[in-house]
């Protein structure tokens, strides 16, 4: 039988959550205070989230009315995650959550919580092993929530998160084996951001050598092709080329 939310926290009352301000983790942090939980939320800012991504997670935690620490992490420090090899995010999220569980330690919280959902299969995150090594309790796994059903729930709520769809960090526009680097980060940032600003949501501006390859969902196709020229020239500031994927992204 699996466990419910309300006595996974009667059994874990006082947690740090590591918070990306994305549904599911918002989510959790919303049913955890419900609940009447002592959970206290942990941001990592690093040059792989994207700035909107920390803005929505202090607007979140002020909407809760609930404390963000955000903790500075240089993930451009450890040289395993820029040489960027098949398992970077297994690096990435155990230097992370190191971080995170140090952090909450010197707080006076033992338990640290994610929230990776039922939906999520092992084999999709890599970052799991690094999960299980140290530890960290996903509640919404743990307790069978979906992701269909989380987004269901934050809508019944009013969570602005309900429908924000999800984002992978920005390490992975850059493909496994090339060198990450702030430059080609911080150009697939300014590339999605100007995208963001015509309205476009849930692509993806991928390096391809030094092109950027466009992966849309097949909705939104016939609009970035109304707005070819002025795509272009926007992402050329930042890569040599722009090719649009026609196999729409989902």
């Amino acid at each position: 039988m699996k466990m419910e939310l309300d006595q996974f926290f009667k059994e874990n009352p006082k947690a740090a959550l590591a918070f990306s301000g994305g549904a599911d983790s918002a989510y959790l942090l919303y049913a955890a205070k419900q609940l009447g939980a002592d959970v206290q939320a942990y941001y990592v800012k690093s040059v792989f989230q994207p700035k909107f991504e920390l803005e929505d997670a202090r607007r979140f935690t002020e909407l809760l009315s609930v404390k963000l620490r955000i903790l500075e992490v240089d993930v451009l420090g450890n040289g395993i995650i820029v040489a960027n090899p098949c398992d970077r995010c297994y690096h990435c999220k155990k230097m992370i959550f190191e971080v995170i569980a140090k952090a909450a330690a010197g707080d006076g919280y033992q338990v640290l919580l994610d929230g990776t959902n039922a939906s999520d299969e092992e084999t999709d995150r890599p970052g799991m092993r690094a999960l299980k090594e140290l530890e960290v309790r996903s509640p919404l796994r743990e307790c069978g929530i979906t992701k269909e059903e989380i987004r269901r729930l934050s809508k019944e709520a009013g969570l602005f998160t309900w429908d924000k769809p999800a984002y992978a960090c920005l390490a992975t526009r850059i493909p496994g084996g090339e060198p990450v680097t702030k430059e080609k980060l911080q150009a697939a940032e300014e590339a999605e951001d100007y995208l963001f600003s015509l309205g476009f949501t849930d692509f993806r501006v991928r390096r391809m050598g030094e092109a950027a390859r466009l992966q849309f969902p097949a909705g939104q196709l016939e609009k970035a092709l109304l707005w070819r020229e002025k795509i272009v020239a926007e992402l050329k500031k930042h890569y040599q080329a722009v090719v649009l994927d026609l196999e729409a992204r989902g």
